[in-house]
């Protein structure tokens, strides 16, 4: 029987899909995944930092798989993700029996990673947003191991340009860049191709896809650099796929929300009629506060073209209740 793995997921759908990606790229090299961390020769944690928590959660893994590393020869630990590219170096130093450190940028060097520490040892390899060759290093066709069959992710786009009071998003995962549209329709024909039927386009912004595409458009003396795509034309690209029955998105920010979209949504037959709208306060004091970029007025007004465009639209949101600052008047505007 060959080596086998297995990981550990902490934090969002982006840290999902980078799991089943990894997961893809281990197998790839011959690994074989394993449902108990006792079977595993590999263990994989990655890792999100949004929360104090997930520290906690992390160094308390760390701690007790000492001890599982140490019970047969040629076990390896590999800390992956938020965490790690932000912690790069306490991690080594908190818990140096930790084989593989790598971070949200290099996702598609893990198999590559752990080959080298089996043969020479302890590596730790974060590579920062700056070193990045723009679009040439989106890992766009990476394998991937999903729990089921019938749903997929696709990334459509990397990194976030907003620096929300309580994110540390930008830090981690770098600035925008969005994926070539064309990769993304292929991925998606070959996707249902091979029996998805659902899918969900995801990113740290994903309303913002295609304009840092007419930004390098622009800069490289394309005429027709205004005709780029936009989110809306990826929705309707990837809901006009052949089999596609179901897609979502997410996420949004409602700063960059657009009547475009909307309409896209209502035009697609695919599109699931839901929004991840994420609200965060409806006081306009508390939203200036987070540097959000809109106020509670606009984020209606948005809402009322959403629900306009498609009717039937059921709604989400995320509400954060005592950021540093908010008084009972502010809670008493979101609620």
């Amino acid at each position: 029987m060959g080596r086998s793995y297995i990981v550990h997921t902490f934090g969002c759908q982006m840290n999902e899909h980078d799991s089943e990606r990894i997961s893809g790229l281990l197998e790839a090299d011959g690994l074989i995944a394993v449902s108990d961390q006792d079977d595993a020769d590999v263990v994989v944690l990655n890792t999100c930092c949004i929360r104090e928590n997930a520290d906690n959660k992390l160094y308390g893994s760390l701690g007790w798989l000492r001890t599982w590393k140490h019970e047969r020869e040629g076990r390896q630990i590999v800390v992956s993700g938020c965490l790690a590219q932000k912690d790069r170096d306490l991690v080594a130093a908190k818990a140096p029996w930790v084989d593989v450190v790598l971070g949200t940028h290099n996702v598609h060097r893990a198999a590559e990673l752990v080959q080298h520490a089996s043969a020479h040892g302890q590596i730790t390899e974060i590579l920062d947003a700056a070193v990045l060759d723009d679009h040439a290093m989106f890992p766009s066709a990476l394998p991937a191991v999903r729990d089921n069959g019938y749903n997929a992710w696709v990334t459509i786009q990397i990194g976030c340009d907003n620096h929300c009071a309580f994110c540390i998003v930008p830090a981690v995962r770098g600035v925008e860049i969005s994926r070539p549209f064309d990769d993304i329709v292929a991925e998606v024909q070959s996707l249902v191709a091979d029996g998805v039927t659902e899918v969900t386009l995801l990113g740290q912004n994903v309303n913002s896809y295609g304009r840092d595409l007419q930004l390098a458009a622009r800069q490289a003396g394309d005429a027709d650099a205004r005709l780029r795509p936009l989110f809306a034309d990826l929705i309707g690209a990837v809901g006009s796929v052949a089999g596609l029955r179901r897609m979502r998105f997410t996420s949004p920010h409602p700063k960059d929300m657009r009547p475009d979209t909307f309409a896209a949504m209502a035009a697609t037959p695919a599109m699931c009629e839901h929004l991840h709208y994420p609200l965060q306060s409806g006081s306009d004091r508390v939203l200036s506060l987070m540097h959000r970029g809109y106020t509670a007025q606009r984020y209606l007004e948005r809402l009322a073209q959403a629900r306009a465009a498609v009717p039937d639209l059921a709604v989400s949101t995320d509400i954060i209740v005592g950021f540093p600052g908010e008084s009972e008047a502010d809670l008493q505007r979101t609620l």
